[in-house]
C-alpha cells in the first residue's frame, strides 16, 4: 500500500469520526427542538458525506472528465468549511455541559437557590449555541448558492496602468484588454456570455490578448460560441496562447490521431474568430513607424503533471532590437520558473488560477485559498524591471459560479515612463 493512498485513508477515518461527532450533536439537538424527519435526515447527511468522500478518491485515482472533478472537489471544499464552522460550537457546548456536571456533583447536597427567592428563567445556552453554529454553517452554503444565481456572470472591468521605461513615443497610452480562461464548455447563458464580450469592446481597446483556456476539454464545446466570441476584434488585432485545457489532455481518445484532430480544430477556431494563436513565437507590432513585441508560448506550469509544451528561448528569437516585449502565457508558475531568466521580457499575461473562483478581493485587499498553492494568483505583480499580470478570468469551471472573485476583463493603459511606487507592489 503506496504512503499517499495511507495518508488518505487517514484523512478519511478522521473525516468520518469528525461526522460521526457532528451527527450526534445534530441529533440530539433536533430531539430537543423535536424536529420532525430526524432519520431521514441522518440518512441524507451521510449520503452526501460518503459521495463526496468517495468522489474526492475517484477524483484523485481516476481521470473524471475535468468538469466533475473541479465540481466534486468545490462541493467537497465548501461541505468541509460549513462543517469547521459549525464545529466549535458544538464543542463549546460539550465543554460547557462537562463543567456545568463537574459543578453540579460538587454542590448536590446544597440547595441551589434559597427557597425565599425565586428561580430565575433559565438561559438556554445549548440552544443558542447549536442555532448560532447552524448559522455560521449555512454561510458557505448560502455564498455557493449566491455565486451561481448572481456572480458567474457578473463582469468586472479592471483598469490597469503598465508603466513601460522603454516603451515607444507611439505607444505612449495605447489601450490593451485581455481575457482569460474562457472555458466555453462550462456556459450555460449566451446572452450573459455576449454581455461580456460587449462590455470589453465598448472600452475600445487598441489590440487584446486572450492568455488560454479556450475549453474544458474537447473542441466541440466552442460550437455555440464561436459566433459570440468573433466579435472580440481590435484595430491592432488579438493575439491568443493556449493553456493547459486547450490541448485535449484532460479528455479520454481513441487514438492520438483523434487527439491531434481535436488539437488541430482549436487551432482552426481561433483562425475562424480572427485571433493569432503565437506558439512559441512572436509578433512585431507597428505603430507609426514604432514597434514592439508580442511574444506567446505554449502552456508551461510547474505544477502540472501534463507536458511542458511552452518554449521562452523560441519566442524571444530575433527580438533583440524590439525595446518593449510582452508575453502571453498562459501558467502563472511560468513567471517565476522561466520567465524572470529573460530580462529582456517586460510583463507577462496570464490567467488559469481562476482566483479559484473563492475568495475576497477589493482595491486593496485579497485572499483566496488558492494563494497558498501559487504565490502569484491575481493581479498585478513586479519584481525588478519585470511584472506578470494574473488576470481571474472570464468564465468558470466546476463549480457554476464564483463567490467574492469575480469574473474579469482587465484594461490596461501603457505609459512611456516608470513609476518608482510599484517596485514589489501588488495591485
Amino acid at each position: 500500500m503506496s504512503s499517499q493512498l495511507l495518508i488518505l485513508l487517514g484523512i478519511a477515518v478522521f473525516l468520518l469520526i469528525t461526522d460521526v461527532y457532528i451527527i450526534s450533536g445534530i441529533r440530539g439537538i433536533s430531539k430537543k427542538w423535536k424536529f420532525p424527519h430526524t432519520t431521514l435526515f441522518t440518512i441524507v447527511y451521510w449520503l452526501i458525506s460518503v459521495v463526496l468522500l468517495v468522489g474526492l478518491f475517484l477524483s484523485i485515482y481516476l481521470k473524471l472528465n475535468v468538469g466533475t472533478r473541479a465540481a466534486l472537489l468545490m462541493v467537497f471544499f465548501l461541505i468541509w468549511i460549513a462543517k469547521v464552522l459549525f464545529l466549535p460550537f458544538i464543542l463549546v457546548d460539550d465543554l460547557r455541559r462537562i463543567c456545568l456536571s463537574i459543578a453540579r456533583s460538587r454542590k448536590k447536597s446544597e440547595p441551589e437557590f434559597p427557597a425565599s427567592q425565586p428561580k430565575p428563567a433559565n438561559i438556554p445556552r445549548s440552544e443558542f449555541l447549536m442555532k448560532a453554529g447552524l448559522l455560521a454553517g449555512s454561510l458557505p452554503l448560502v455564498a455557493l448558492t449566491h455565486g451561481i444565481i448572481s456572480s458567474a456572470y457578473d463582469y468586472r472591468v479592471r483598469r490597469k496602468v503598465l508603466y513601460l521605461p522603454n516603451l515607444p513615443k507611439a505607444f505612449d497610452g495605447i489601450k490593451l484588454g485581455q481575457i482569460s480562461d474562457i472555458h466555453s464548455g462550462s456556459f450555460y447563458n449566451k446572452k450573459a456570455v455576449l454581455g461580456g464580450v460587449e462590455m470589453l469592446l465598448r472600452e475600445k481597446p487598441d489590440f487584446i490578448f486572450f492568455t488560454g483556456d479556450l475549453v474544458n476539454a474537447v473542441t466541440s464545446e466552442m460550437s455555440g460560441y464561436q459566433d459570440i466570441f468573433s466579435k472580440v476584434k481590435a484595430p491592432l488585432g488579438v493575439y491568443s496562447a493556449l493553456g493547459n485545457h486547450d490541448y485535449g489532455d484532460y479528455a479520454n481518445w481513441a487514438s492520438k490521431e483523434a487527439k491531434k484532430k481535436n488539437m488541430d480544430d482549436l487551432k482552426t477556431t481561433h483562425k475562424n474568430m480572427g485571433w493569432d494563436l503565437i506558439l512559441n513565437d512572436h509578433r512585431r507590432l507597428k505603430v507609426d513607424g514604432q514597434e514592439i513585441g508580442i511574444l506567446g508560448v505554449e502552456n508551461w506550469g510547474s505544477m502540472s503533471r501534463f507536458p511542458k509544451y511552452g518554449r521562452v528561448d523560441l519566442a524571444v528569437k530575433d527580438t533583440g532590437d524590439l525595446p518593449v516585449k510582452l508575453l502571453l502565457s498562459h501558467d502563472p508558475s511560468h513567471w517565476r520558473s522561466q520567465v524572470l531568466n529573460y530580462p529582456e521580457i517586460d510583463v507577462m499575461f496570464s490567467g488559469h488560477t481562476h482566483g479559484m473562483q473563492f475568495g475576497v478581493q477589493t482595491a486593496h485587499f485579497q485572499w483566496s485559498p488558492i494563494q497558498y498553492v501559487y504565490k502569484e494568483w491575481a493581479g498585478l505583480y513586479r519584481e525588478g524591471n519585470q511584472q506578470l499580470y494574473v488576470n481571474t478570468g472570464y468564465g468558470f469551471l466546476g463549480y457554476p459560479g464564483r463567490v467574492g472573485i469575480l469574473p474579469e476583463i482587465t484594461i490596461f493603459e501603457l505609459k512611456a515612463s516608470s513609476d518608482p511606487s510599484l517596485k514589489n507592489k501588488i495591485s
